[in-house]
């Protein structure tokens, strides 16, 4: 579909949670998807998340600033190959405030005192998929700023008390922004499948990354 013939404006899914269509132009693009590669590169690189059930998340992931594992943080990759986290860098954290600004429409800055300092990428393939979760690990209710690169998606927008109903499918695109606070912090939300073969060409990434920025508040 032509954004140009088709616009998508900025859209309120839920009270705190904004959908922002193609915020990141190409050029950020690249130079986002260039720096991902360098942070998937070992030590404390691209993993497979193993739940401690022993299943596998079907998405790969790699953190800066502080490692995720099932269910906390660490300064080291605990369940992989213990290397130290790779650092957050201090223009993430700026991108993460300019994206609260422009979802919420207010000056750059956030809820809290703290600034961002931790990111989750996710790597999605043709057939990953992420079940429907809440971001509660940490101690900040600062906004959560989602970032996509690459093959669009159906995110799905869920309620706060339940994986169960109400929820709202959105498509991210390549460049969409989605930034969820205020009420909507402890939303649930996931995303039920990719769509192979939607990004942009010009782009150079088979799949879809989805940058996670956070306060950790720790």
């Amino acid at each position: 579909m032509d954004d140009g013939l088709f616009p998508r404006p900025p859209a309120e899914i839920a009270p705190g949670a904004v959908h922002v269509p193609g915020w990141l132009d190409e050029p950020a693009q690249r130079r986002l998807l260039a720096a991902c590669r360098e942070w998937a590169r070992p030590p404390a690189g691209l993993r497979t998340v193993r739940m401690p059930g022993g299943g596998a998340m079907s998405v790969r992931t790699v953190c800066l600033g502080l490692h995720w594992f099932p269910y906390g943080y660490s300064r080291t990759v605990v369940d992989g190959d213990g290397a130290p986290v790779k650092p957050f860098p201090a223009w993430l954290g700026e991108l993460a405030r300019q994206a609260v600004a422009r979802a919420y429409g207010s000056p750059a800055g956030t809820p809290s005192d703290l600034p961002y300092d931790i990111a989750l990428v996710n790597f999605y393939d043709g057939t990953a998929r992420m079940g429907l979760h809440r971001d509660a690990d940490e101690k900040s209710d600062a906004p959560v700023v989602s970032l996509s690169l690459g093959d669009s998606c159906v995110f799905r927008f869920g309620n706060t008390e339940s994986r169960g109903r109400p929820w709202t499918d959105v498509e991210l695109r390549s460049g969409d922004l989605f930034v969820f606070g205020g009420p909507s912090r402890p939303a649930y939300h996931g995303v039920p499948r990719t769509l192979p073969g939607t990004g942009p060409a010009g782009l150079g990434l088979t799949g879809r990354l989805n940058i996670t920025l956070r306060v950790s508040g720790l």
